[in-house]
């Protein structure tokens, strides 16, 4: 028999759930985090923190019961296409599944984390799209829920390729044009803080952002924490030729279905000071910044 937990956390070892699991376990709540292998370093890290792991496959919808024994409230994320794991389609059916499991288990209270750009009308790219249909799917069912919407992480700026170890960024916005980004610590803590008062958040739709920030802000918040210049590139118009995925995610940045929607000094009021870039740079991602600047010339991909 499992051990009693609070919450459930799909997703835990991935970047938002493992968020989450850390931050309820940080306010002394009893977390289970469902896990597809327990022997993993991500899993064991989590098991290492008091966390209690139950195994399953989404794609099981027996073992996501299991997992639900004894809970009263849920995250809910789910893989996407863009990581090549499972197909717009497959996402859908764990949403829904989840959720299926959620009301037929009696939880209370289910999170599921969205999309800035969901809930705004179709998109044209399935990832974006399938959260929409998800997010409908539980608010059809009798079950208190709430929706949380994140903008982009701050860590995607991170991801190899990007160009910071040549003394340049690329990304989607043009230097004056700003996009609402967050990040991981801070998205943990609000959905933490909404799952430990689902009153007062059931039935809501929150988008998360805690700053809006242009290509410039980029280049001085950068360069500042680098110690040298690091000049902002827009992705060239040659790449995005070549790149449908990026030129497709560039286009929906340019008319702001992802662009980012936060009421951003409502949500610290609600939820207290969040991260800025700055603070961000010089905090949880130090290592993972200077690493960049430091990786091979190879890994400069997106010119």
């Amino acid at each position: 028999m499992m051990q009693t937990a609070e919450f459930l956390v799909f997703g835990a070892t991935g970047q938002q759930g493992g968020a989450v699991a850390r931050a309820l376990r940080g306010a002394g709540r009893q977390v289970r985090a469902f896990v597809r292998d327990p022997h993993s370093n991500m899993a064991r890290a989590l098991a290492a923190e008091g966390i209690t792991l139950a195994v399953g496959d989404l794609f099981d919808r027996a073992s996501i019961d299991r997992a639900m024994q004894g809970i009263q409230g849920v995250f809910s994320v789910q893989a996407s296409s863009p990581g090549g794991e499972v197909s717009d389609e497959q996402e859908i059916m764990q949403g829904k599944a989840i959720a299926d499991s959620a009301l037929a288990a009696g939880v209370s209270h289910i999170v599921y984390s969205s999309s800035g750009a969901a809930g705004k009308g179709p998109t044209g790219m399935g990832h974006f799209d399938s959260k929409s249909e998800i997010e409908e799917y539980l608010r059809a069912l009798p079950l208190s829920t709430t929706i949380t919407r994140p903008a982009s992480f701050m860590e995607m700026m991170l991801l190899p390729g990007m160009g910071l170890n040549s003394g340049s960024f690329f990304f989607f916005m043009r230097p004056n044009q700003a996009i609402q980004m967050i990040a991981l610590q801070d998205l943990g803590r609000i959905n933490a803080q909404i799952l430990c008062n689902p009153q007062r958040y059931a039935g809501q739709t929150l988008e998360l952002a805690s700053q809006a920030l242009t290509g410039e802000d980029l280049q001085r918040a950068f360069s500042n924490a680098a110690g040298h210049p690091v000049h902002y590139h827009r992705f060239s118009d040659e790449l995005l030729k070549q790149n449908a995925f990026l030129r497709r995610l560039t286009a929906l940045v340019d008319n702001g279905m992802v662009a980012g929607s936060a009421d951003i000094p409502a949500l610290e009021q609600e939820f207290g000071m969040m991260m800025t870039l700055e603070q961000w740079l010089a905090g949880p991602a130090k290592q993972h910044f200077k690493a960049a600047l430091n990786a091979p010339q190879a890994n400069l991909v997106l010119r």
